[in-house]
């Protein structure tokens, strides 16, 4: 998206797929350039466990949420790569649960449940020149359909931008989508935030300023179980 975004390292890890547990109107892609029930002990509400979730079972996943403020629509995800789904995995760290890791290299953020798993989403990240590495910041604030204001370095790099410069009301064409997590670093905002996007075509991709973004469904997930204080690490990449 077209605020800028940073974050932090976290300890080894290893990730492999689990064993099932017992149990005009400015476009929004232009801005971006600049339980599973039943999983016993984890008890992780909107995840799925298993190799590779059928297309059928992610459509069901990803549909509509017609409950939001804003509705949000289905993900179309025939511009998903199944890898990108949301689920489960066996994932070793020496983070305390609770703890969002981003791995730009791989497009992946994951959330440390503990036990050695985690829950994995599907990302974009920041573009070349435009992620730190190992670096660790934390959820100073967050926000339901947040207002989007454009730092002045987008807008002089993206002068039509500069109509909000008092700020974007939040709703489907803002950029920051349904939900955001505001990264702090020694109580300043770093201007990187984990926001929400409708658009497919963009996970899998290195096309942001420094944001970290997930599908909106995704998002809805994470946000919900993550605290204000929350650890965000920023592996390499």
């Amino acid at each position: 998206m077209t605020t800028n975004h940073e974050i932090g390292n976290a300890g080894q890890r290893r990730e492999e797929a689990p064993p099932v547990p017992s149990s005009g109107r400015l476009d929004r892609r232009s801005f971006l350039l600049g339980s599973a029930a039943g999983l016993g002990s984890l008890g992780l509400a909107g995840c799925v466990t298993g190799d590779d979730m059928g297309r059928a079972e992610a459509a069901k996943f990803y549909a509509a949420v017609p409950s939001e403020k804003f509705p949000i629509p289905a993900v179309d995800i025939g511009k998903l790569d199944p890898k990108y789904f949301r689920k489960v995995v066996r994932y070793e760290s020496k983070e305390a649960p609770g703890t969002i890791i981003v791995d730009p290299r791989n497009y992946y953020v994951y959330r440390v449940e503990g036990d050695g798993y985690a829950t994995r989403y599907g990302a974009n990240v920041g573009r070349p020149g435009f992620v730190l590495n190992n670096e660790a910041y934390y959820v100073g604030r967050k926000a339901e359909w947040p207002t989007w204001t454009p730092p002045k370095e987008m807008i002089a790099r993206q002068p039509e931008a500069r109509k909000y410069a008092a700020g974007m009301p939040g709703g489907l064409e803002n950029p920051l989508g349904a939900r955001v997590l505001y990264l702090y670093k020694n109580g300043v905002y770093t201007v990187c935030t984990i926001y929400s996007t409708s658009d497919p075509d963009t996970i899998g991709t290195a096309i942001t300023s420094g944001c970290t973004g997930l599908l909106s469904q995704d998002m809805l997930d994470l946000y919900s179980r993550t605290p204000v204080k929350t650890k965000v690490v920023m592996l390499s990449a």
